[in-house]
């Protein structure tokens, strides 16, 4: 099923060792202090855009919006393919790199929005910073996966596809071309709509941004909805979320589902997949291509231009006579490098302790506070996420039929950004529950759901058949094949699943736990509403303790405890 491709190929091989652990938090520490402090020396106003509420308008903004996922996905997507190489082929390097990653990964994205923010509005004039910042936000919810799944494909490589590659003595570039690429073309495609799905959420965090007086919104559906709900405007709120809607049901029609069919050419199979993936718009171009002018146009004028690209980068990679398997590094180059990066984290790191001496005690005692109080939102969500999302995916995932109606919608769904819903949920919520600490979790639970929901799936359709007829045949009641059936088969997934649910929890909590709509301010108590709050106060000091504590509570308990849950499913729970 395609979601077993998906977290198969997320998976890690390697475990980063303690002491890069505390590499990578100092790094990230370190690069954050660094933000602060340039951020700090060049502070000046900044107004932001007047939002317009017409219909007319909103093709136009939609046009804003995939325009910046799309420059973040293309972002990414280089990232991707020289960080993974690097990281695949360079025993050097290869180590730190992948601690580095791993701890970017587990932090929570949007309290850096802040400083990556200011950082480059400091350099660049405030249109292009603004737009900068919302494509380097969106860039790190997508690039790790995308890296993690090229890493992996790098290092599962068949060693007699490479010998064939080294035989025939290609260069760089035709192995990236015919082995490289092809081989993780099916894991990059899935990734990439994972990555996709998740950058609208941050993109519509992006979007809707102030600091104090600053304003630093960007003309888009994001700040469209934001308007709409400051001004209660619920036709507004309802044309915004329709036309949301139709972006991602034309992109996964015109887009991904075309890639997906054609991706399937690279699979690597012996025997052919029962359901192979359809789309009409992949058969449609086909049908066009038959037609003599697009037919003389690709003969005469596209083919020959590839072909020129082609044989250029032939020429500027040839053949080197040296295994490509490995990376070879400059000493001089990478201690020059190794000195400069160890100078600026070390220089981050002195900032920022100056900043965290600024912190008041009872600043520390709230914060605190707020991560008890965030921690036990983070598992209710969790728990009344696993609650709905075990049955139902069991449902989808063992049931065929059922599978081929629902998984479209349940895909479709999980592409709506939970910052997207969430003027229309605390308009009833807030009532009802009478504040917003309870709505928190609940808001929480929109961006927490949809991993667990497709973990789950994937892991149930993953159940050999073999094994639920010879349950069903010696009789075991349903409760009993639960028991010693699904859910030890579940547990990797479920595990998995946890894991990058918690950390949508943990990220959702900037945006859940202080809210402003229809001119009211609302805030719950909790990690996130205080690096919110000191995000809109201008409080730097605060906002760096209270990013930093989150991350190390956030990878802490990472290491703790599901690294820990993690390793007990592969080692107990995995199905060989």
């Amino acid at each position: 099923m395609a979601q077993q491709r998906i977290f198969a190929s997320a998976t890690r091989q390697e475990e980063p060792t303690r002491w890069l652990d505390v590499f990578g938090l100092l790094f990230v520490a370190g690069a954050l202090g660094l933000g602060i402090w340039f951020a700090l020396a060049h502070r000046h106003a900044a107004a932001g855009p007047d939002i317009s509420l017409a219909p007319a308008m909103l093709p136009r903004y939609a046009a804003y919006s995939v325009g910046r996922m799309f420059m973040a996905y293309l972002l990414s997507m280089l990232f991707s393919l020289g960080y993974g190489t690097l990281a695949a082929r360079s025993r050097r390097a290869g180590p730190v790199l992948l601690a580095v990653l791993d701890i970017l990964q587990s932090v929570p994205i949007l309290s850096f929005l802040p400083v990556v923010l200011l950082s480059l509005s400091a350099v660049l004039p405030q249109a292009v910073a603004v737009e900068a910042a919302s494509v380097v936000l969106i860039f790190t919810s997508q690039a790790w996966n995308i890296t993690f799944a090229w890493y992996q494909a790098q290092t599962t490589l068949p060693g007699d596809l490479r010998e064939a590659v080294s035989g025939y003595r290609m260069g760089a570039w035709q192995r990236f071309r015919t082995l490289d690429l092809p081989f993780a073309g099916v894991s990059l495609l899935w990734n990439s709509i994972m990555s996709w799905a998740g950058g609208w959420f941050f993109l519509m965090a992006a979007e809707m941004f102030t600091v104090g007086s600053r304003d630093f919104r960007l003309p888009g559906l994001g700040s469209y909805l934001q308007e709409a709900a400051a001004r209660e405007d619920t036709p507004a709120i309802l044309m915004g979320l329709g036309t949301m809607m139709v972006v991602i049901v034309t992109l996964d029609q015109l887009v991904w589902r075309p890639l997906l069919a054609w991706g399937e050419r690279f699979k690597l199979t012996m025997v052919a997949e029962d359901e192979q993936p359809e789309s009409w718009f992949l058969d449609l171009l086909r049908a066009a291509r038959r037609m003599a002018p697009v037919r003389a146009l690709l003969e005469r004028v596209l083919a020959p231009a590839a072909e020129a690209v082609d044989a250029w980068l032939i020429r500027r990679f040839p053949p080197s006579g040296e295994s490509m398997d490995v990376v070879r590094h400059d000493p001089w180059a990478g201690r020059l490098f190794g000195v400069l990066l160890f100078g600026c984290v070390a220089f981050g790191l002195w900032k920022g302790s100056g900043l965290l001496l600024q912190v008041a005690p009872e600043s520390w005692r709230d914060i605190v506070i707020g991560i008890a109080a965030t921690f036990l939102r983070v598992m209710a969500a969790m728990a009344v996420a696993l609650a709905w999302t075990l049955p139902v995916g069991v449902l989808i995932g063992t049931n065929a039929r059922l599978a081929r109606v629902l998984q479209p919608v349940v895909q479709i769904a999980a592409s709506i950004p939970a910052t997207a819903l969430f003027p229309v949920f605390l308009m009833v919520l807030v009532d009802v529950t009478h504040g917003l600490n309870a709505a928190a979790v609940l808001l929480m639970l929109l961006g927490t759901q949809w991993y667990l929901l497709f973990n789950i799936i994937a892991g149930a359709s993953s159940i050999p058949r073999d094994l639920k007829d010879t349950a069903a045949l010696i009789g075991l009641s349903r409760a009993q094949q639960w028991r010693t059936l699904i859910l030890p088969a579940l547990f990797p997934y479920i595990v998995t699943g946890a894991i990058t649910a918690s950390g949508g929890a943990w990220n959702a909590s900037i945006v859940s736990e202080y809210v402003s709509f229809g001119g009211r301010t609302l805030s719950a108590t909790g990690i996130g509403a205080i690096i919110a709050r000191a995000t809109a106060e201008g409080d730097f000091p605060l906002l760096f303790a209270g990013t930093l504590s989150m991350i190390v509570t956030v990878v802490g308990f990472n290491r703790l405890v599901w690294r820990r849950l993690y390793r007990l499913a592969e080692e107990r729970f995995r199905m060989e």
